[in-house]
Protein backbone atom coordinates (compact mmCIF):
# COMPACT_ATOMS: atom_id res chain seq x y z
CA UNK A 1 0.00 0.00 0.00
CA UNK A 2 1.12 3.19 -0.92
CA UNK A 3 1.48 6.23 2.07
CA UNK A 4 -1.55 7.90 -0.23
CA UNK A 5 -2.94 4.37 0.05
CA UNK A 6 -2.26 4.25 3.97
CA UNK A 7 -3.24 7.63 4.86
CA UNK A 8 -6.89 7.33 2.84
CA UNK A 9 -7.17 3.78 4.97
CA UNK A 10 -6.23 5.59 8.47
CA UNK A 11 -8.65 8.25 7.67
CA UNK A 12 -11.18 5.82 6.38
CA UNK A 13 -10.74 3.79 9.32
CA UNK A 14 -11.50 6.35 11.84
CA UNK A 15 -14.56 7.60 10.19
CA UNK A 16 -16.29 4.11 9.40
CA UNK A 17 -15.53 3.26 13.04
CA UNK A 18 -16.86 6.52 14.16
CA UNK A 19 -20.34 6.10 11.93
CA UNK A 20 -20.98 2.22 12.02
CA UNK A 21 -19.12 1.41 15.50
CA UNK A 22 -15.75 -0.33 16.55
CA UNK A 23 -16.86 -3.27 16.96
CA UNK A 24 -18.95 -3.76 13.23
CA UNK A 25 -16.16 -2.23 11.47
CA UNK A 26 -13.29 -4.46 13.58
CA UNK A 27 -15.42 -7.84 12.96
CA UNK A 28 -15.34 -7.29 9.28
CA UNK A 29 -12.21 -6.39 8.97
CA UNK A 30 -11.11 -9.62 11.09
CA UNK A 31 -13.70 -11.80 8.73
CA UNK A 32 -11.57 -10.78 5.64
CA UNK A 33 -9.39 -12.98 3.82
CA UNK A 34 -7.22 -13.48 1.17
CA UNK A 35 -9.96 -13.23 -0.94
CA UNK A 36 -12.10 -10.24 0.72
CA UNK A 37 -9.60 -7.94 2.44
CA UNK A 38 -7.74 -6.25 -1.10
CA UNK A 39 -11.34 -5.32 -1.58
CA UNK A 40 -12.08 -4.10 2.76
CA UNK A 41 -9.71 -2.54 2.66
CA UNK A 42 -9.94 -0.59 -0.60
CA UNK A 43 -13.40 0.11 0.63
CA UNK A 44 -12.22 1.72 3.48
CA UNK A 45 -9.51 4.09 1.85
CA UNK A 46 -11.86 5.13 -1.18
CA UNK A 47 -15.44 5.22 0.68
CA UNK A 48 -14.51 6.14 3.90
CA UNK A 49 -11.15 7.99 3.64
CA UNK A 50 -11.79 9.78 0.05
CA UNK A 51 -15.81 10.15 0.14
CA UNK A 52 -16.28 10.64 3.93
CA UNK A 53 -12.82 12.35 4.53
CA UNK A 54 -13.02 16.10 4.19
CA UNK A 55 -15.05 18.66 6.05
CA UNK A 56 -17.17 19.69 3.34
CA UNK A 57 -19.82 17.88 3.88
CA UNK A 58 -20.92 16.89 7.54
CA UNK A 59 -21.33 13.41 8.86
CA UNK A 60 -24.98 14.02 9.93
CA UNK A 61 -25.90 15.14 6.10
CA UNK A 62 -23.89 12.20 4.27
CA UNK A 63 -25.59 9.55 6.63
CA UNK A 64 -28.59 11.13 5.38
CA UNK A 65 -27.94 11.05 1.70
CA UNK A 66 -25.94 7.55 1.78
CA UNK A 67 -29.62 6.29 3.16
CA UNK A 68 -31.24 8.18 0.47
CA UNK A 69 -29.46 6.58 -2.01
CA UNK A 70 -29.32 3.39 -0.87
CA UNK A 71 -33.11 3.14 -0.03
CA UNK A 72 -33.48 4.22 -3.62
CA UNK A 73 -31.08 1.30 -4.47
CA UNK A 74 -33.41 -0.81 -2.39
CA UNK A 75 -30.40 -2.49 -0.52
CA UNK A 76 -32.01 -3.19 2.32
CA UNK A 77 -28.80 -4.88 4.26
CA UNK A 78 -26.75 -1.97 3.40
CA UNK A 79 -29.60 0.44 4.49
CA UNK A 80 -30.15 -1.50 7.87
CA UNK A 81 -26.42 -0.89 8.33
CA UNK A 82 -26.62 2.80 7.30
CA UNK A 83 -29.63 3.31 9.55
CA UNK A 84 -27.88 2.71 12.66
CA UNK A 85 -24.49 4.30 11.68
CA UNK A 86 -27.20 7.56 11.00
CA UNK A 87 -28.32 7.21 14.26
CA UNK A 88 -24.87 7.37 15.44
CA UNK A 89 -24.61 10.38 13.46
CA UNK A 90 -27.19 12.15 14.94
CA UNK A 91 -29.73 11.57 12.19
CA UNK A 92 -33.52 11.84 14.52
CA UNK A 93 -35.99 9.30 14.72
CA UNK A 94 -38.35 12.82 12.77
CA UNK A 95 -35.51 12.84 10.24
CA UNK A 96 -35.59 9.25 9.23
CA UNK A 97 -39.27 9.27 8.67
CA UNK A 98 -38.95 11.95 6.05
CA UNK A 99 -35.89 10.47 4.93
CA UNK A 100 -38.39 7.28 3.80
CA UNK A 101 -40.87 9.83 2.80
CA UNK A 102 -38.69 10.74 -0.30
CA UNK A 103 -37.87 7.15 -0.59
CA UNK A 104 -41.57 6.30 -1.33
CA UNK A 105 -42.41 9.61 -3.26
CA UNK A 106 -39.68 8.99 -5.71
CA UNK A 107 -39.02 5.27 -5.29
CA UNK A 108 -42.66 4.46 -4.62
CA UNK A 109 -44.54 2.94 -1.66
CA UNK A 110 -43.43 -0.62 -1.65
CA UNK A 111 -39.81 0.35 -1.22
CA UNK A 112 -40.80 2.91 1.62
CA UNK A 113 -42.63 0.27 3.29
CA UNK A 114 -38.92 -1.51 3.53
CA UNK A 115 -37.11 1.18 5.10
CA UNK A 116 -40.28 1.27 6.95
CA UNK A 117 -39.45 -1.95 8.81
CA UNK A 118 -35.61 -2.15 8.69
CA UNK A 119 -35.80 1.25 10.65
CA UNK A 120 -38.64 0.50 13.16
CA UNK A 121 -36.26 -3.08 14.29
CA UNK A 122 -33.15 -0.40 14.19
CA UNK A 123 -34.92 1.97 15.92
CA UNK A 124 -36.22 -0.60 18.73
CA UNK A 125 -32.76 -2.13 18.66
CA UNK A 126 -31.12 1.60 19.69
CA UNK A 127 -33.69 1.84 22.33
CA UNK A 128 -33.24 -0.96 23.69
CA UNK A 129 -29.91 0.11 24.05
CA UNK A 130 -30.30 2.66 25.95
Amino acid sequence: MSTFEEDLFLKGLEQRRATLGAEYVDANLAAADDFSRPFQEAMTAWCWGFGWGDDVIDAKTRSMMNLSMIGALGKMQEWETHCKGALNNGVTQDELRAIIHVIGIYCGVPQALECFRVARRVLAEANAES
